[in-house]
């Protein structure tokens, strides 16, 4: 069959006998700068003793309550272009989520960095928006409740039409309100629209260079035979990339008989040719539906966080049409392909969408933002072959071989702002070959510059007996891997556990160790009364000592861990994949298979469904024999650290040995 090339290059011709083509992936950056100056001086941030800076930060329960850093990852992501500048790479691709949430105070800072970066390592990026810049398509008032302010107190900042800021119209307010400290307006913390985000990222792939040998967009009307620089700009201005979107699918030329509700909004996708050969496929994948409350001199719309590739299908089919036509192009005109975008466009959870929802419910747990199957085929048939995402700060692969001959490799890239911090490194050894690399970002210079404000705001909510006091022992962190890893269980501790897991699992979940998981598997229906002791008790215990030894192990090695170390590790695993395994012992996962095991093989030949006349121990079976599945299915997904891809027959291999000593792990 036809199989797209994907190649990147960092500097060679694809003619070359050797191929050097390589390029760093860093989606979800999220970038806050940390040590940025609002332009209308509204707020000036906190003095930092160590770097002698003001630093406009968020405070600690903010970051340990949001799936991502909003602070150090300032200096993980300067870590993490060193390390790519001192490996010799040159293309940096950036898969959405750039900014924090399309401030102009925080898009300003990263395009002085990315520029800065451009000089020292004569680097290139290209980037392409994700939810985050923009969150909606036109600019719209924003702020956060939760910055830190002085003497570790909560400040609020919002722009004018916030409701914090409801009736001021000047540049900048201070709000007195029943807050610890006064509201402070400033149209620094307005949630830029897509104008204003191209505009500012224009010099990173957004807009064309006149080096580049070749630049398009969804809606240009030019081919490579007869391409022109001056022709590209016309094509790159703001006007010329509108689409039409209705609340019941894609307008244009797709409108049907009965669409109503449309508005034009902007698609910032581009294909560009840097260097001959190789083609760069960016993919504005944002669809931001209309809202249902939208009128046609008040457009409204929903985020498009959920939306993605399931919605790309419905209402942006001129793109996925354009996708489709340069991966044709690609391989008649014999160059080199990547694409990447903000979204995945495989199922994130290695198969176990189904035991999720059976454990957490319908529409939760982000079940919502996975590309259907069928979205995932018409993906593969466009011909594009190997995509790198970002979104879900996951650590992936996907792979999909489907029978009429389409073939999708979808690589997760995580996030440097969430455990594990890392980005990856496509290498092309050849035409068909990729091995790909996953960088762990584990020292970080400067990571604990800040801890000194969160030590005064840890002060200030033990002081005033706040519910949001935080476990202060991550401020011992050594490193900004350790950093991260404690994020994640704070994180499950103070969000994910209340929001996420049904009453119910949770109950047993803080009441019960690893070993008496052990002995309760062992019970028969109707023999657990909640107490931990009795007949029942301990014959089960019996059996499960006898299970135990019979795999190798020790009954009593299982009470080393609790439900809520089952918990972190259930999030550690679906983040990172196997790059959490360093953090899991291994002789807590080979009690984790054994508990699967037992758990499926004593599960009800009629599916049972919980409610609230279930036994304990038929909630254990169920709740819990789901849990420890997913578990299983983390671990037996494709390989997600270093392996390597055969675009032309499918198959991943994993254990590849890279020359390259990492300077970062």
């Amino acid at each position: 069959m036809a199989v797209p090339l994907l190649l990147i290059a960092s500097g060679a011709s694809p003619a070359a006998e050797k191929y050097q083509y390589r390029v760093a992936f860093m989606p979800d950056i999220h970038f806050h700068d940390v040590y940025g100056e609002f332009a209308d001086q509204a707020f000036s941030g906190l003095t930092n003793s160590k770097s002698g800076k003001p630093a406009i930060i968020r405070s600690m329960y903010a970051q340990l309550t949001s799936t991502r850093l909003f602070n150090e990852n300032y200096f993980a992501l300067r870590a993490a272009l060193d390390d790519a500048g001192k490996r010799g790479i040159k293309w940096v691709a950036l898969p959405g989520d750039f900014s924090d949430d399309g401030q102009p105070y925080h898009v300003r800072g990263l395009v002085k960095l990315l520029h800065e970066y451009e000089q020292k390592y004569g680097m290139r990026f290209f980037a392409t928006p994700g939810n985050h810049d923009p969150n909606r398509p036109f600019t719209t008032p924003g702020g956060e409740e939760d910055f830190l302010g002085e003497d570790g107190k909560t400040q609020r900042i919002f722009s004018r039409g916030a409701k914090e800021c409801q009736g001021y119209q000047g540049a900048t307010a201070r709000i007195k309100t029943d807050a610890e400290l006064p509201t402070i307006c400033s149209e620094e913390m307005v949630h830029g629209g897509y104008q204003a985000i191209m505009t500012a990222m224009g010099p990173f792939g957004i807009n064309p260079s006149p080096d580049d040998l070749y630049w398009e967009t969804p809606y240009s009307r030019y081919g490579v035979e007869n391409y022109r620089y001056q022709a590209a700009q016309r094509a790159s201005d703001f006007s010329q990339r509108q689409y039409e979107i209705c609340a019941q699918g894609t307008g244009g030329i797709y409108k049907k008989p009965g669409y109503g509700l449309c508005f034009t909004v902007a698609d910032s996708s581009y294909l560009v040719e840097p260097v001959p050969g190789l083609w760069l496929l960016a993919v504005d994948a944002n669809v931001y539906l209309p809202a249902a409350d939208a009128r046609a001199d008040q457009p409204q719309f929903l985020g498009s966080g959920e939306a993605g590739y399931n919605s790309m299908l419905t209402h942006k089919q001129q793109t996925v049409a354009w996708m489709a036509d340069v991966a044709q192009r690609a391989r008649a005109l014999n160059k080199t392909l990547v694409t990447f975008s903000h979204f995945p466009m495989v199922e994130f959870d290695n198969g176990a969408a189904a035991d999720l929802a059976d454990i957490f419910g319908e529409g939760k747990f982000q079940l919502a933002r996975a590309p259907r199957e069928d979205t995932s085929h018409a993906l593969a048939k466009t011909g594009i072959g190997v995509h790198v995402g970002g979104h879900m700060h996951f650590n992936d692969t996907g792979v999909r071989r489907y029978a009429d001959g389409s073939l999708l490799f979808n690589i997760q890239a995580p996030s440097l702002a969430a455990y594990v911090p890392a980005y990856k490194i496509l290498n092309f050894t050849s035409p068909l070959e990729i091995d790909v690399q996953t960088v762990i970002v584990k020292e970080v210079p400067r990571f604990n510059e800040l801890f000194e404000h969160y030590q005064q705001e840890w002060d200030h909510l033990n002081a005033v007996h706040s519910p949001r006091l935080w476990n202060r022992d991550i401020l011992q962190a050594n490193s900004y891997y350790a950093f991260t890893n404690w994020h994640i269980t704070e994180l499950t501790h103070l969000r994910f556990l209340p929001e996420e897991w049904p009453e119910d699992l949770r109950k047993l979940l803080f009441s019960l160790n690893g070993e008496e998981m052990l002995i309760i598997s062992q019970l028969n229906q109707g023999e657990y009364d909640g107490k931990k002791s009795g007949a029942a008790w301990e014959k089960a215990r019996h059996k499960a000592q006898a299970l135990a030894q019979k795999a190798g192990m020790k009954r009593q090695d299982f009470a080393r861990w609790n439900g809520f170390d089952l918990a972190v590790d259930f999030y550690r695993l679906r983040n990172a994949d196997e790059l959490a395994l360093q953090d899991i012992p291994a002789e807590r996962l080979r009690q984790y298979r054994l508990l699967t095991g037992t758990l499926a093989t004593r599960l009800s030949p009629v599916a049972l469904k919980v409610n609230q006349h279930s036994a304990v121990e038929d909630i254990f079976r169920l709740r819990f024999g789901s849990l420890f599945a997913v578990i299983d299915k983390y671990l037996h997904g494709s390989p997600a650290r270093h392996f390597h891809i055969n675009v032309e027959t499918g198959e991943v291999g994993s254990g590849i040995n890279f020359r390259t000593e990492p300077h970062i792990q």
